[in-house]
């Protein structure tokens, strides 16, 4: 944030480019909503991994799925801490935590995960060095790729939505967590700054916006996971209830996990333990799920009681000028092993593991394959017409060597990420001649 700017002096309604359509019976961060809501962006989540492939049935939560869930969270969040004090009103608003939570999953890859890391291997070893980044994709998505008028980049959101989108508030940094999780590119920090004027200088700390997006995310993906694979039979709920050493064996993979991942000391790790024991003894199911009235009842009953557990008591704290969110540690840390459930059970299970051998070699053959052609100074009809036109452009602009090659190689990883799980199965096997469809099939993104 530039020095001398005073938060409390910048519209938080503020949009970036200030030649935007005229008012109308909407609130500014209402039309935030909307405009997020109605991009084909938001629509592709529908074909993007939760956790499992998105083809694998109504069962399982999408990204789609999942970002209307954390927005309905997320906006009973900041309802309720209204609500107790209406004097938040000038930092907290509903509509642009929904918003956020609406626009959180937008940069996320086909195939989740493993795409992402491997995307950003691909990316950095071609000299781009903020690589990619599931968050930071989200912010570029919103700020530039997302396509409103051709009178402006992106979707021209108020200042508070951008903010509240910013989960991780700063770039990549050369390693520790900043290295690791990042919430903007480079070429979108002129966005970025925009967004943090409303903070204080050299401040990496999340929006309260932020921070409740950020919660709500973690309460919808721990506790819905964990019906999703209850009902698939793949999380053994009935056993981490009646088998001590169920639980131990599930203890000493998230242990490892922790350690090896956060360098979790062993005292904390007892101390997440203990939280899970407290809260296995409050699971209603002792046996494996059989899709009975009883059983369906039982599962819907608990997960809601726990979404209610985790929301009710969440509060927001007040210390001077600054507001923040305030959750008991407790709760943080059964949602910390809820989530450890999955990395156990699901993420971890062979079957998923060779799926994600296979996504990963698609990922790479098309990195690969769209990366050589874009090098090329001839319009390459190998990509959609939009990705064509940006390649095309780059090329004839006055950058650098080095800044042209960069530019390429963020194209390409803007087409790949914005593809759906189904469009880059199908493109990969067109492009290596597995299966070559039809000369009458209509590319397009």
């Amino acid at each position: 944030m530039p020095n001398g700017t005073n938060p409390e002096a910048v519209g938080r309604f503020d949009r970036r480019h200030p030649s935007d359509r005229p008012p109308d019976n909407r609130l500014p961060a209402q039309r935030d909503r909307d405009r997020i809501l109605f991009t084909s962006a938001f629509r592709r989540l529908a074909g993007i991994t939760q956790v499992v492939g998105s083809e694998e049935g109504h069962i399982f939560h999408n990204r789609l799925t999942h970002s209307l869930e954390v927005a309905q969270v997320g906006r009973r969040l900041a309802e309720k801490f209204l609500a107790a004090d209406n004097s938040l009103s000038v930092r907290l608003d509903a509509d642009v935590v929904e918003a956020a939570c609406l626009a959180h999953d937008l940069g996320h890859p086909p195939f989740g995960h493993v795409s992402e890391v491997l995307l950003d291997k691909l990316s950095t070893q071609q000299n781009l060095p903020d690589g990619f980044e599931g968050n930071a994709q989200s912010f570029r998505i919103i700020t530039k790729l997302a396509f409103r008028s051709s009178n402006m980049e992106g979707l021209n959101l108020t200042r508070a939505t951008l903010n509240a989108v910013l989960k991780y508030p700063w770039a990549r940094g050369n390693s520790g967590k900043k290295n690791r999780k990042w919430g903007a590119y480079e070429a979108e920090l002129v966005d970025f700054k925009f967004a943090r004027q409303l903070q204080n200088a050299n401040d990496d700390e999340q929006a309260l916006e932020a921070s409740i997006m950020d919660w709500s995310d973690d309460i919808t993906y721990s506790v819905h996971d964990l019906e999703d694979f209850y009902r698939a039979r793949l999380v053994p709920l009935h056993l981490l209830v009646t088998d001590a050493g169920e639980r131990q064996r599930f203890y000493d993979g998230a242990r490892k996990r922790l350690q090896r991942d956060e360098l979790l000391p062993d005292q904390a790790f007892a101390e997440l333990q203990e939280a899970f024991d407290k809260l296995a003894i409050t699971i209603p199911l002792d046996v494996e799920y059989r899709a009975t009235q009883k059983q369906r009842s039982a599962l819907r009953s608990f997960t809601a009681g726990l979404i209610n557990r985790y929301v009710s008591n969440s509060t927001v704290g007040v210390d001077g000028k600054k507001a923040f969110l305030s959750v008991p540690p407790g709760f943080r840390k059964e949602v910390k092993m809820l989530k450890q459930l999955t990395w156990h059970y699901v993420i971890e299970n062979p079957a998923l593991a060779t799926q994600q051998y296979g996504q990963k070699r698609i990922v790479e053959d098309l990195f690969n394959i769209f990366h050589e052609e874009a090098k090329s100074l001839n319009a390459p009809h190998i990509f959609p017409t939009s990705d064509r036109e940006n390649i095309e452009a780059i090329h004839m602009s006055s950058q650098s060597g080095t800044e042209k090659e960069r530019s390429l190689v963020r194209a390409v990883v803007d087409l790949l990420s914005g593809m759906t799980e189904r469009h880059a199965i199908e493109m990969h096997r067109r492009l290596t001649g597995a299966s070559l469809g039809s000369a009458l099939d209509f590319i397009a993104r």
